[in-house]
């Protein structure tokens, strides 16, 4: 099976370019989680045709069988590809699945990508940074975020300990029965 072409991708010349404080567009991780979504999204086989399809078998009423290594296994592996591709665009979400399809897989400038989504200019690259980030947590290259430590807070002071002495039986001043009931507002006459 023949492989892409070698050419610079989007993602490789967004990762060459440097924000304003210098640092680079894209880090390696996302770079690397974008290409291999692009590369997976390839041996799916989910690349739309431009021409004929030149490959399927005549018809014919003789079959032959296929050599090892093609058929089945082939399919088992554009299979494979197809559920590596959806569960990666299912763990980023459908709000950025299409951005990451087009920018990644069918190589569209993002400029392009955010004019087709109707989106305002430069914005595409903050969604692109948060896709591929999250599609970098989905294949481990960027650990998982952990969830900020729960503490307990109360508004006391540092060495304030609540005590349960309101809540002891014995502690209580009247019973339920005793305790006041809202009284009914008075109703307005209607004038005539």
């Amino acid at each position: 099976m023949a492989t892409p072409t070698a050419r610079e991708t989007p993602l490789q010349w967004l990762r060459r370019r440097n924000d304003k404080s210098g640092r680079p567009l894209l880090t390696g991780p996302q770079l690397q989680a974008g290409e291999k979504l692009a590369e997976d999204y390839w041996h799916a086989q989910l690349m739309p045709r431009i021409t004929a399809n030149w490959s399927a078998p005549a018809p014919g009423e003789r079959t032959r069988r296929s050599a090892p290594g093609t058929g089945v296994e082939m399919r088992d592996a554009v299979v494979a590809a197809r559920q590596r591709v959806d569960r990666a665009l299912k763990a980023v979400g459908p709000e950025m699945a299409g951005l990451l399809v087009d920018v990644c897989c069918h190589e569209t400038g993002l400029e392009t990508a955010e004019r087709s989504a109707g989106w305002p200019c430069r914005s595409g690259k903050v969604v692109l940074d948060i896709a591929l980030t999250t599609l970098a947590r989905h294949y481990g290259l960027i650990p998982p975020e952990r969830p900020p430590a729960a503490r307990l807070r109360h508004w006391g002071d540092a060495d304030y300990r609540p005590t349960l002495d309101a809540w002891q039986p014995s502690a209580r001043q009247g019973t339920h029965a005793e305790t006041p009931q809202p009284v009914a507002l008075p109703t307005r006459a209607k004038s005539a």
